[in-house]
């Protein structure tokens, strides 16, 4: 009986149905290659212009992120965006802190090899260049204390498509981790149940934009699909 009890106090599933689908106007395999085309030119961008961006476009990127899939449809994120010089500045500081341990104490020998080749360093000034900076939180439970479940797979989701957004419209991105990042909630104000899983400047590439070369490779397509 309290098994029936358990059920019937269940919400009950409501469909509706799906009319608004997206059709593309070429073949699947067409859009596809067309999409995949356009995703190729997409690279990480550590020199940024300072021309503005709107925040109209800036809402409709989250608004794209904000359509991901997630466990149990609890969307546990929150995007902090950011345009104020100041905080900017802040932030700025904080993270090459961070980053000045990470290059001279934390980071193993064999990390720093890897990172080389890519000419990282302590030094981020597109954090204050970059006309945009989206702090992406994950949320370990809900604002009214509900459970979130499948965290990272749902928040990893949710940038993604936020990065083919802003890719989409024209704009450079970088997926920016300094380690560890609990700063950024003492200086945007945020509760500890939210916890900073990325940090992204957006903004125009600088007219005379250089990417790693390292960066512009890939692995075969052989060694990263396996069809069965």
């Amino acid at each position: 009986m309290a098994f029936l009890s358990y059920h019937q106090d269940m919400t009950a599933p409501q469909f509706v149905p799906f009319t608004d689908r997206y059709l593309p106007t070429q073949p699947p395999e067409a859009a596809a290659q067309a999409f995949c085309q356009v995703m190729q030119k997409r690279r990480s961008v550590r020199m940024f212009a300072d021309r503005p961006v709107s925040r109209a476009t800036i809402e409709w990127l989250v608004r794209a992120a904000h359509s991901a899939p997630s466990g149990a449809n609890k969307q546990p994120w929150r995007f902090v965006c950011v345009q104020d010089p100041a905080i900017k500045a802040r932030i700025r500081e904080g993270a090459e802190a961070e980053e000045r341990e990470f290059y001279t104490r934390r980071a193993p020998a064999q990390w720093l090899a890897d990172l080389a080749p890519l000419g990282t360093d302590e030094h981020k000034e597109f954090l204050t260049i970059a006309p945009w900076l989206i702090i992406v939180f994950q949320m370990v439970h809900l604002d009214d204390g509900g459970q979130v479940y499948y965290l990272k797979e749902s928040v990893g989701i949710a940038c993604g498509l936020l990065l083919a957004a802003a890719h989409h419209a024209g704009l450079a991105t970088l997926t920016h981790t300094p380690s560890p990042m609990g700063f950024l909630n003492e200086i945007l104000g945020r509760p500890r149940h939210e916890r900073p899983f990325l940090l992204i400047p957006v903004g125009h590439p600088a007219e005379h934009c250089e990417v790693p070369a390292l960066a512009l490779q890939r692995r075969p397509l052989d060694d990263v699909m396996k069809v069965l």
